[in-house]
């Protein structure tokens, strides 16, 4: 068995302890408090940017990341050591939150301007969203917009997988040659090979708003950015070579 690394250690504590603490205190309060909310949400703050990295909707959500943390992490930082390691983990984290808001914006916008052009406010727009319901008068298509725009004023995201994801694209980089597999599809596949797929994966599984586990939320291009961001790090620190020492 691989000997944990320290970094991964802390962080993997961090998430136990935020698990727990959305057992004790109840998931809806602490959803609300650390979850990452839809900016034009009023329950938006500024903090949930970082700390819904460290939330899980489930239990299984969070052992396996914790397990992919675990394997993944582990020779990452023996690596590069733990500022560089924490570099990609948080980098992955926030470019997988930029790709995933950019998708939920860009299906905000248009369902928010079709209202805004039947007339309503912003203010009674984000009146009805607050109340859960529309206004007396409103027809088929106003309603259709109203709720398509309400699903995303109320999405909110939770989970480590944006940086793992990151970090496992810079496993991959590191070992091209090492082989990996799925859990339910145990076929050793090498790095340069699985990563790209399951990158290819998410992408298609984001645009057509599936999911391999079935009614699963799952946000894909969260994935997806996370492991592009981690590539993007990655080759650029080997293209220039960065001094190791730099980092630690």
């Amino acid at each position: 068995m691989m000997r944990i690394s320290d970094t991964v250690k802390h962080l993997i504590i961090i998430n136990v302890i935020m698990f727990v603490g959305t057992v004790a205190i109840g998931e809806g309060l602490f959803a609300n408090w650390f979850a990452m909310h839809f900016p034009k949400n009023e329950a938006f703050q500024p903090w949930q940017i970082v700390t819904h990295m460290f939330m899980h909707g489930g239990l299984m959500h969070l052992a396996l990341n914790m397990f992919a943390l675990w394997m993944f992490g582990t020779p990452v930082e023996q690596a590069l050591g733990s500022k560089r390691f924490l570099f990609i983990y948080f980098s992955a984290g926030l470019g997988a939150l930029a790709l995933q808001l950019g998708e939920y914006y860009f299906k905000f916008i248009p369902a928010f301007n079709e209202l805004i052009a039947a007339g309503f406010s912003e203010t009674e727009i984000l009146n009805m969203f607050a109340n859960g319901r529309g206004v007396r008068g409103m027809s088929a298509i106003q309603v259709n917009a109203l709720q398509e725009a309400f699903n995303f004023y109320t999405a909110t995201m939770v989970g480590a997988s944006g940086c793992i994801m990151g970090i496992l694209a810079a496993f991959g980089m590191m070992n091209p040659n090492a082989e990996l597999m799925l859990i339910f599809l145990p076929i050793p596949v090498k790095a340069k090979y699985f990563i790209p797929a399951i990158l290819a994966l998410e992408t298609i599984l984001g645009f057509s708003g599936q999911s391999i586990f079935g009614g699963a939320n799952i946000a894909h291009f969260a994935h997806v950015g996370g492991a592009i961001t981690g590539a993007i790090i990655m080759w650029y620190w080997k293209k220039t070579q960065f001094n190791r020492n730099r980092w630690y």
